[in-house]
């Protein structure tokens, strides 16, 4: 069986990238497709001598940075429509925007793991809500106008394009119901995976007397909650990751907050092990973050909404705040108490999300197993 398997861009490396590589090496042979592949991107691959294939976008003016930008001009969709896929069984492509868009024969099977149906024409609102165009009412309101009609094309090509595919995996319940209603398709759901080697529980309790946030610092990642809360309370906070938020959370700093930037592997896994707990304000479609901290036997505090109630088990694994507001996430803190979980169990919980068992539903869903 010849597979194939295609991935919107490879430029960050994030949950979906990761998922890249972690299909890539159960099927090492699988060539990967993508819009545009960065140089850092091409060093990984090659080092695991993995052949990949870039579209005609890998040679656009300023590619990186302008990316969404091309999107409008529908440069990406005819990017994975262009790529052939004739001489291959199998067509797996990881999406969040446009690999779905390929075009496969009658006789190549097409399954899609879909993280989530394109926020940026679906959920536009909510989506453009997050970036910085308050400045003027006149700005925003050229922005929609610029913008609306190629929203509305981008919507009917994603439609189409959906319907093209056999088979839809969904990386959990919330994008599920996306699918649904956006594309009028059923999936099943196979969860991501962490991983869960890096993170160990501590043998010895430790001294811990701070909360934890580990996120690329967004505004919609809303951190400023943990921030504002941990500041009011004088509880101490560490704050990891980097952004276009890092500059505005400093500023709300006091001496309990600590803004990390960002830290390798290794550096965070010991901070995650000496917490008391690692605080979510995200709502996420799933969240790698929260199984990383029961996975160091760490419990977690998180906003209750996506992906976290389907990996933190209320008052055993962790909390969970009800708005994400400060003064919610602040009721919580009030009452908590670490010692009210226990380190084993947030580990067993977070070994149902390991590779083995992502690679196992994979396998289970598209019927190779």
């Amino acid at each position: 069986m010849k597979i194939a398997i295609v991935c919107d861009d490879l430029i960050q490396f994030g949950g979906q990238e990761r998922l890249v590589l972690a299909l890539s090496d159960i099927w090492p042979n699988a060539p990967v497709y993508s819009s545009y592949i960065s140089k850092k991107w091409q060093k990984i691959l090659a080092d695991k001598d993995r052949k990949y294939v870039t579209s005609f976008m890998q040679n656009l003016p300023f590619v990186e940075v302008f990316n969404r930008n091309y999107s409008v001009f529908l440069a990406h969709i005819l990017a994975f429509e262009s790529f052939d896929f004739s001489e291959y069984d199998v067509v797996l492509s990881i999406s969040s925007r446009y690999a779905h868009h390929v075009i496969t024969k009658p006789t190549t099977k097409h399954v899609c793991y879909m993280n989530s149906p394109g926020r940026m024409f679906w959920e536009s609102a909510d989506y453009f809500a997050e970036e910085d165009l308050k400045k003027s009412r006149l700005t925003k309101r050229l922005f929609e106008c610029f913008i609306a009609f190629p929203l509305n094309i981008l919507r009917m090509l994603d439609y189409v394009a959906a319907q093209r595919v056999d088979v839809f995996i969904a990386n959990s319940r919330t994008p599920q119901e996306r699918i649904k209603k956006y594309y009028q398709r059923d999936s099943e759901v196979a969860y991501p995976f962490a991983d869960l080697d890096r993170f160990k529980v501590a043998k010895t309790s430790s001294e811990a007397d701070y909360f934890m946030v580990v996120t690329r610092l967004a505004q919609w990642k809303r951190v400023d909650i943990a921030v504002q809360a941990c500041r009011r309370l004088g509880l101490k906070l560490k704050v990891v990751g980097d952004g276009p938020a890092l500059g505005d959370l400093k500023k709300i700093a006091d001496k309990n907050v600590e803004i990390l930037g960002w830290l390798d592997d290794t550096a965070v896994a010991k901070l995650y092990a000496e917490s008391l707990a690692i605080i979510n304000t995200q709502c996420e479609d799933f969240g790698i973050c929260p199984l990383e901290a029961m996975a160091s036997g760490k419990p977690v505090i998180a906003y209750g909404k996506g992906g976290a109630l389907e990996t933190v088990l209320a008052g055993i694994t962790g909390e969970f705040f009800a708005k994400q507001t400060p003064e919610s996430l602040m009721e919580v803190l009030k009452q908590f108490n670490s010692s009210k979980y226990n380190p084993e169990k947030c580990r067993n919980q977070a070994e149902k999300f390991s590779r083995k068992v992502f690679e196992q539903s994979i396998k289970k869903v598209c019927g190779w197993n």
